[in-house]
């Protein structure tokens, strides 16, 4: 009974894991990304994993073949020997051409990873507990990046969008075709950068700063996640990139340095002014804002 229980559990497992990610893209392999950075990586993962698949063909058909055709069963007699120097020598060399294969294309993509020079443009993010900064350092553009999924989607009090957890009130925008520079840190603990689809994951460490970069092909909105867990609301640290041509992220930049408002802030705020604040409408007001800005560090109950 214990033996038929402990089945049960173990079929049960993979059920459960599947249940509780089935609102998630689910994928076996890494994406191939949209930078040519991130083609570089995962061509050369490909290709380490058909070489390992080769190998694993390979070590095991000897294996199954030896069981079955040198078992005891077929009357077999086991050779008697000690040592062999040309094996030997043959199974040091052959995993060492293998090693040398697969570095050299790897240490290239990492030399080219990790040249982050002559770059278009400078942001720096920092992050926070549980929101990010970036600052574009050559436009004098600065903002904080914080959840939008609505707290009442988090509490299970309404449906889940498309986008649950990976939507952000305002995302970083980047022109394509230029390359961008990303200069890492974070203000109080441990976090990490990462957007899987543009190949770049840099640890956000307190009084180090790291770099990355992308230079994207399409215009695109690009999700991403911290990837360190920084505390009990890392879950509520989305990243969104917003890649524009280069003639929408200079328009963006030009409303940005000049405070200009979109016409739909502008009629929201025109409403604001004009209308009668009752106390429900400061209310709801208000829960927008808290939900919005403070509900990153703050409970709904005062802790926090």
């Amino acid at each position: 009974m214990r033996l038929l229980r402990n089945l049960k559990l173990f079929l049960l497992f993979p059920l459960l894991g599947y249940i509780s990610s089935a609102h998630a893209d689910y994928a076996l392999n890494m994406p191939r990304g949209v930078t040519s950075l991130s083609h570089d990586v995962y061509d050369l993962h490909m290709t380490i994993f058909w070489i390992c698949v080769a190998i694993g063909i390979i070590v095991f058909g000897i294996m199954i073949y030896v069981l079955i055709m040198h078992r005891k069963a077929r009357g077999v007699v086991p050779a008697t020997f000690h040592g062999n120097t040309r094996i030997e020598i043959l199974w040091a060399i052959i995993p060492f051409i293998i090693l040398v294969i697969i570095a050299i294309p790897s240490t290239k993509v990492l030399m080219n990873m990790g040249d982050s020079s002559k770059a278009d443009i400078n942001i720096k993010v920092v992050g926070y507990q549980w929101k990010w900064e970036y600052e574009y350092l050559d436009e004098g553009i600065s903002f904080f990046s914080n959840l939008a999924t609505p707290m009442d989607q988090i509490k299970g009090k309404a449906p889940k969008n498309e986008w649950y957890l990976l939507e952000v009130d305002k995302p970083v925008v980047v022109p394509i075709n230029k390359k961008v520079r990303f200069l890492v840190t974070a203000s109080d603990v441990i976090h990490s950068w990462w957007v899987p689809e543009l190949a770049i994951k840099r640890d956000a460490i307190p009084g180090f700063i790291h770099q990355g970069w992308v230079r994207i092909d399409k215009p695109g909105i690009y999700r991403g996640q911290c990837a360190e867990l920084c505390g009990i609301n890392h879950a509520f640290m989305p990243i969104v990139v917003d890649a524009r041509t280069e003639e929408e992220y200079e328009k963006w930049v030009a409303e940005q340095k000049a405070g200009v408002q979109t016409e739909n802030q502008q009629a929201q705020a025109h409403t604001e002014i004009h209308q009668t604040w009752t106390l429900d409408n400061l209310l709801a007001k208000g829960k927008d804002v808290f939900e919005g800005k403070c509900a990153v560090c703050h409970k709904s109950n005062g802790m926090g």
